[in-house]
This record gives structure tokens, sequence and C-alpha cells, in this order.
């Protein structure tokens, strides 16, 4: 009888040119015809798409892949039709008329298409659950995964439905993607899914292509000087980051006056002039785009040969994920931080959340008066506010136990008795655990920017792969301020290692060097403790 894997590699030696699968990817696919959820944090271009392809072809019924971006949808589709013989893709989303919609449902309906490529708003119409459910999901696959965590640097509310959503559909086997995840955010991504006896596969966040540096500056006009020489100077094409709208036209205008072809993107741009530069960088038309995080999902160019970050992100989370699109070919290629200690205050301003008490009052009461759950763009319209905005709060209010989502997970139903004073008292206390999660991953921004040992080694062990070695390929390795990192015989506080501290809880251990320990506390964040501190005051217990 042939095994899963002959049939897995037969099928992607035949459908779609490939000589080998990557023992992840085989991994992957074994264990979603086993029936088991899975998470796949695997780094960019190392075949993520492959694993949901080889895998839905293996078993009957479609294949539903929920993409944030319709850009990104339409991209993995030609990747399908580009294929020597792989099956039909459709998509379903708010850029195509109704009828062609209905089109692509009929075809799943009668097995002339294997896979269906939506966003997630459209899960929040029963009546697109209702038609996949009458075709029988067979996988169902979540790309770009980090979206599902509040705790993740590109959180989207949209996401939060899925988990009701794979309930609705009868949980088929589910898998979920992302090229980033600390421990944290993957805990998160299995819980929310709803997983079943999940299988968590990481592979390798080390890019050892790419030469990691960081600049300090003192002053905002040395910085926007110093970036803009060292983009004159790198190998086109290349992306700038910037933190602002205003950030990115003014440093694609001076860039321009270098001579580059430079242009500027942001999501306050009209998406005709969006699309033009996307188009225009994808087809070298362009040498640099200086660009907030508003350009990232979809940017499957492999020769960028630098990104260069104007300012520091929120996260490394975010800014690793940045600095994947650099060097997709494997050839070498430069990422570098331009910092400034005063930048990060800025990103303060970002995370700090203040949710609105009138406005959470309003939610809670008008869900008690309903004669039944309510649905989100009703309960939007009703308080004549932003759908954005009340969908955001309603994320919150969800985790405070404050309101159940049902059905699609579009549809509202108060769960708390107290008062409406109360549930934007809870509200509060649990914008305050984000918000001293996310400044403490801002401290550890800081940290990378500032290390003095190895950045790599500090960048790895954020995400709770070690690497014993000093890297070779940073600034810090190249001034020789890199040492080496003797492993402790008998740890007490090994990396993945559960903590409790008195005052800081329960943590898990991320990263261990000779004098210091990281640990991810779940209700406080990133804290970096002393080993001879913890060592005196027993600080920490092994759980």
């Amino acid at each position: 009888m042939t095994s899963i894997g002959d049939r897995a590699r037969d099928l992607a030696s035949q459908a779609f040119g490939w000589d080998r699968l990557r023992n992840g990817q085989e991994d992957a696919i074994e264990a979603l015809a086993a029936g088991r959820d899975t998470l796949c944090v695997m780094p960019t271009a190392y075949g993520k798409s492959g694993i949901y392809q080889i895998a839905g072809m293996l078993e009957p019924g479609p294949t539903v892949v929920v993409s944030p971006l319709i850009a990104l949808q339409f991209d993995q589709m030609e990747g399908l039709e580009n294929a020597p013989d792989a099956p039909e893709a459709v998509a379903v989303n708010s850029a195509q008329s109704r009828s062609r919609n209905e089109d692509a449902f009929r075809t799943l309906a009668v097995g002339e298409s294997e896979f269906v490529f939506l966003a997630p708003e459209q899960l929040g119409k029963p009546e697109v659950v209702d038609e996949l459910r009458a075709v029988g999901v067979s996988l169902f696959v979540v790309d770009e995964a980090h979206c599902v965590s509040a705790w993740g640097h590109d959180f989207r509310p949209d996401y939060l439905r899925l988990g009701e959503v794979i309930e609705q559909l009868g949980h088929p086997t589910t898998l979920a993607l992302t090229a980033t995840g600390a421990p944290p955010v993957r805990d998160e991504i299995v819980e929310r899914l709803r997983f079943r006896d999940p299988l968590v596969l990481t592979r390798g966040f080390d890019r050892p292509n790419l030469r990691l540096g960081v600049t300090r500056h003192e002053s905002e006009d040395a910085k926007r000087a110093a970036v803009i020489e060292q983009v004159g100077a790198e190998t086109a094409p290349g992306l700038v980051y910037v933190a602002t709208r205003r950030a990115a036209e003014e440093y694609a205008a001076a860039l321009a006056k270098q001579g580059l072809r430079a242009a500027a993107y942001h999501a306050g741009l009209p998406a005709k002039e969006r699309t033009r530069v996307h188009e225009e960088f994808l087809d070298d038309g362009l040498d640099v785009v200086a660009a907030t995080s508003a350009f990232g999902m979809g940017i499957d160019k492999p020769d960028v040969r630098f990104v260069v970050h104007a300012a520091v992100t929120e996260s490394l989370d975010s800014y690793y994920q940045e600095i994947g699109r650099a060097g997709r070919d494997g050839e070498p290629a430069t990422v570098h931080l331009h910092y400034r200690p005063e930048d990060l205050g800025l990103r303060r301003f970002f995370v700090a959340r203040h949710p609105d008490a009138d406005l959470v009052r309003r939610i809670v009461d008008t869900l008690r008066s309903a004669d039944g759950p309510v649905r989100n763009a009703d309960l939007a319209r009703t308080l004549e506010e932003s759908p954005r905005k009340v969908s955001g709060l309603l994320g919150l209010l969800h985790d405070a136990v404050v309101v159940d989502r049902s059905g699609s997970g579009n549809t509202l139903s108060p769960r708390f008795a107290g008062s409406g004073d109360e549930a934007a008292l809870r509200a509060k206390e649990q914008a305050d655990l984000r918000e001293r999660i996310d400044e403490s991953r801002i401290e550890m921004m800081r940290g990378y920017a500032e290390t003095r040992g190895c950045r790599r080694q500090y960048l790895l062990g954020y995400f709770g792969e070690p690497l014993d070695e000093p890297c070779g390929n940073c600034d810090t390795c190249a001034a020789g301020l890199s040492e080496a990192t003797e492993a402790i015989d008998g740890d007490p506080y090994p990396v993945q290692t559960r903590v409790r501290h008195a005052e800081w809880g329960e943590g898990i251990v991320m990263s261990a060097e000779d004098d210091r320990i990281t640990v991810f506390f779940d209700s406080e964040g990133y804290k970096v403790l002393a080993r001879e501190l913890i060592a005196e005051e027993r600080l920490l217990e092994t759980i």
C-alpha cells in the first residue's frame, strides 16, 4: 500500500513539477492526512503554500484558504494556475461580481474546483458559511495566522470569528500558516482556532543570508541623512520602512532627488495608486519603496537586496516579518535599523489602549435590550459608530468575557450580568493587560537595537530558538564584540521551561544566557532577569 509520504511526493512531482518536499512540508502533510490540526511556523520562501496544495489534493472535498488580502489571494491562485497539472482554484471576494462569486460556489459544489480563496470578512456572512457547509469542506487553511492573535503584530478582528466558523463547518482538519510567531503567539493561534490534538511545527527562524545591523543616531536629521546615504549605496531593489505616512512621502521624495526610482506606499493612498506601486516594484520598475507596514503581505519578490528601517517597529515579531522580505532568493541581502531611543515613544503612543467607556456601556445596553443575538453590522449601525471601531472593541469585550460570539462569529449576545460601568472596567483591565504586554515587546525591540552581543542570537532567542555561537554576519560580530555563550550544565531554567514568579505569575523561558534569562509572563509580557538576582531572591520556581 502506498504511503501518504509517497503519494505526496508523487503529487508534488506530477502536479507542480517539484523535485522534492522539505521535511517540514512532509511532516505537516502527513499530520493533516491523519486528520490532525496543524500549525506551521516556517520562514518566508520555505514552501508553506505547498503544504495545503498537496494536502488538499490528497483528500476528497474542497479546501478553503482564508487569506487577508485580495491581492494575495490572486497571487496564490496564479501560483496554482501556473503549475503543470494543479487542480482548479476560485476566489470569493468583494472585488468580484455577485454572479462570479455564485459561479465559484457552483464549481465547488460539482467538484470542478478544489481550492477556494476568500478573506475572513466573507465568513461573516451566514450565506457564505452555509455554502461552504453544503459542499463539505475537507481542509480549512488560515494563512497569515498571526492575524488571529491579539498579541500578534498584525492582529485583525475579522480573524476572531474563524474558530466559530471552523465549528460551524463541522471542524474540518485545520491548517494554520505563518512566517513569524513567538511561542505566546503560537499558543493563542491554537486556542483561538480551537485546535484539537494540535501539531505545532516550527522550522528555523534563522535567515543566515541576511546581514543584520543597527546604527544609533542622536538626532532625526542625522538619521534621515544616514538612511538616504545608505539606500543610495545599496544594490536595488529594496525597501525603506517608516513609522508614518508623512515619513513615507518625505523619504520617497528625498530618494527620488538622489536619482533613484522611488515611490511611497501607505494606507492613505488611493487603491489604484497602491496597486500601481505594488506592481511596478514587482516588475522591477522601482528601485526602492518607502513604506509603512501597510506594504507587506503579498510582496513575493525574491530579489529584494535590502530592507532598511528608518524607525523601530513595535515588536521583534513585526521587525522579523518585514526584514523577511529581503533575500528570498537565498542570496546575500542587507537589513539595517536606524535607531533613535526617542522613536520608542512614538511606538508607545501607537500601542496605548484606552477603550471608550461610554461605548462599552452602550454596547452592553443594546445587546441586553435586543430580543436575540445581534449582528456586528447592525450593532454598529444602531450605535452610529464605525464598524471598524465597534469590531475592535468587541474583540476586547470578548476576551474580557463581556460578550459572546455565536453562529459564524458575526452575531453577539451579552455574557456579563454586571452593570455597564462594571463591563467598562473589565474592558479597561483587558486593555491594560494587552498594553503591558505590548510595552514589554517594545522593550525587547530596544534590547535588540542596543545589544552589544550577537544580534542574530538575540533575535532568534526572542522566538525561542537558541543559537549556540555568534553568527559572524551582523555588525556586532564584525566589530568583534560578540562572544560565544557557554552552555550551563544542569541549567535550572532552559529554554521553554515553565516558571512561576510571585508577582508576575506564570511564564515561559524564551532565551537563556550566561548571566540572564528572558521570560514571557502570561499577564506581564517579556521580562529580563539576572541569574544572580534569581538565585539570591529565589524569584522563580519551575512548574
